[in-house]
Parts: structure tokens; C-alpha cells; sequence
């Protein structure tokens, strides 16, 4: 299989889903998001398997049980694949465009003591902080999916770096409008750009932080 972009009907489809966020739209047009949506990105996994890893498609179904919105189906359809090193490779598309990131999203204890260790080194810090301030110029948004309000405990409120201390992750990503390049081919060009433009955000996370050590945790 060779990846060819996402097709038009995967973003019509997103569309149409917005409006339409049922069950009986699903089980009528499931076979536009197996052929227009999950079968691109088992594609792309291929073609990315051997430089970044095998990608991992989310489950379609929204977890509903503690959410006020009951509507039973993601608006987005995202995989991710992971590094040795700990870091994930991220893609995503919805009606609007597609998103590209990479990064550590959620750490774990151990790994957010040595991010924080590393943050307040001044060498090792000072060099992810000029990662950072080189990805943003370039257009990439820098962020993690949870932060503090304020610095950590043990840390000043105006350390030089206190920004990326309250970060529990750190990530680079760019959206991408729904345009046509997207529906072809060179689609792979620029999800495999945004990841090499954040290779020394990686390094640096792989170097200074790495995959948990932690144990899982028991099954209930």
C-alpha cells in the first residue's frame, strides 16, 4: 500500500459528522471512514514505519460516561507512534485541516523529575529553551496538554525558565488547512517535515528525559 494523501471524502465526512453526530450517520456512511479514513492511515503507517514507527489509530468512539456531551463519535481522527526514546509522532486530521506534532504529551513522575531537573540545569536548559524559541519562529506552536498556574514546588516563581517548568510535557505541531496538496501524495512530505523541523526538540527529550521506567500500573 502506498500512501496517497487523504482524500477529499475523509474531510467531507468530518463535515457531515459535525452536523450529524449519530449513530444511524455512522452505521450509513462507515464505509467512507474505513475506505477515506482508516485506510489512508494504515497506509501512512507504512510509509512511516522504518525512519519514525508504526502509527496507531485511535479508536473513532468518544468516551461519553463523565462528559455532558453525549455525542457518541470524535469529530477527528488522530494516530501516534512512539520513539524508543519516549517520543510520539502525532497526526491528525478533522473537517477543518490537519494537525502535525510530535513530543512528550503526558509525562510520567519519573520523567517530570527529570524534565524539571533538566530545565533548571542552566547548559541544558538554555538549550531547550533555544529549541523552543527556534521552533516557534518558524511557525510551530510549543505547548504541552497540561501545565501548573505557578512554578513547581521547589522551584522560584521567576526562574529564568519558569514557563517550561509548569509544562508536564512539550510538544511542537503545526496545522495545516484542508488544502489540495493534502489529498495527494505530498501530504507525506510535510507530515514527515514537521517531524524532522522538531528533531532537536527530540533529541533533547530523548537525551534528558526518555521513556518512563516506571512499572504499569496492576489492572483493576
Amino acid at each position: 500500500m502506498v500512501f496517497a494523501g487523504f482524500p477529499a471524502a475523509a474531510f467531507e465526512f468530518y463535515q457531515q459528522l459535525e452536523l450529524d453526530n449519530t449513530r444511524s450517520f455512522w452505521l450509513e456512511n462507515k464505509h467512507v471512514y474505513d475506505s477515506a479514513i482508516k485506510e489512508p492511515f494504515a497506509e501512512l503507517s507504512g510509509a512511516v514505519t522504518k525512519p519514525y514507527g508504526a502509527l496507531r489509530l485511535f479508536r473513532p468512539y468518544r468516551d461519553v460516561r463523565f462528559a455532558k456531551d453525549k455525542t457518541p463519535y470524535k469529530t477527528q481522527a488522530g494516530a501516534v507512534g512512539e520513539s524508543e526514546g519516549g517520543v510520539s509522532f502525532y497526526v491528525a486530521i478533522s473537517a477543518t485541516g490537519m494537525y502535525v506534532g510530535s513530543g512528550m504529551y503526558q509525562l510520567s513522575p519519573d520523567q517530570l523529575d527529570r524534565w524539571r531537573t533538566a530545565v533548571d540545569n542552566a547548559k541544558k536548559g538554555a538549550a531547550i529553551e533555544k529549541v523552543t524559541a527556534t521552533l516557534r519562529s518558524a511557525g510551530y506552536e510549543i505547548g504541552s496538554m497540561e501545565a501548573l498556574k505557578t512554578a513547581p514546588r521547589g522551584f522560584a516563581k521567576d526562574h529564568p525558565r519558569v514557563e517550561l517548568l509548569r509544562m508536564k510535557g512539550l510538544t511542537s505541531g503545526r496545522s495545516f488547512p484542508n488544502a489540495k496538496w493534502i489529498h495527494t501524495a505530498n501530504a507525506l512530505d510535510r507530515i514527515t517535515g514537521a517531524w524532522d523541523d522538531a528533531k532537536p526538540l527530540r533529541t533533547w527529550l530523548e537525551r534528558n528525559v526518555g521513556p518512563s521506567t516506571e512499572a504499569p500500573p496492576e489492572p483493576d
